[in-house]
């Protein structure tokens, strides 16, 4: 993802993207990324009690990944402005992790539990996009993730 091409995407120029962005780049990327939590965040599965609830959600987080690669490296991968397990994260990013938190109910272990959940799903996401983990086995990887932390 370019300055470039996102500016042309929403139609401005890039001078006129830079003037609404003071602090350049990070800056855009960090209002992409939050844009892009705010869907993941959408895309979690509402029953988090129901049995599939930790499958259904790794299925529609690697969905996103896999459908919005652009964005999904944006949120990730670029230097942005947005600060995780922070008193200053961003609500988006906040309401993306409470969003799978609550898979976990209200153990005393449901935020670390959250973040390897999180980090094994952002795992398998990457080594996917790039080749390194056969799309084909994606439903046996998400059975062994459920299995995991069901």
């Amino acid at each position: 993802m370019t300055v470039r091409r996102l500016a042309a995407a929403i139609g401005y120029s890039q001078p006129v993207l830079y003037q609404h962005f003071p602090h350049g780049r990070p800056e855009i990327i960090a209002a992409v990324a939050r844009s892009g939590f705010a869907q993941l965040a959408d895309r979690v599965p509402p029953e988090p009690t129901h049995p599939e609830a930790v499958a259904q959600t790794a299925r529609a987080y690697l969905a996103f990944a896999r459908e919005h690669s652009a964005l999904y490296a944006a949120m990730f991968e670029m230097p942005s402005l947005n600060r995780f397990a922070s008193e200053q994260t961003p609500a988006q990013l906040r309401r993306a992790f409470d969003a799978l938190v609550v898979l976990f109910g209200q153990s005393p272990d449901a935020d670390t539990r959250t973040e390897l959940f999180w980090s094994m799903l952002h795992g398998v996401a990457v080594l996917e996009r790039d080749g390194r983990l056969p799309p084909q086995q994606r439903e046996e990887r998400i059975t062994e993730i459920a299995q995991i932390f069901g």
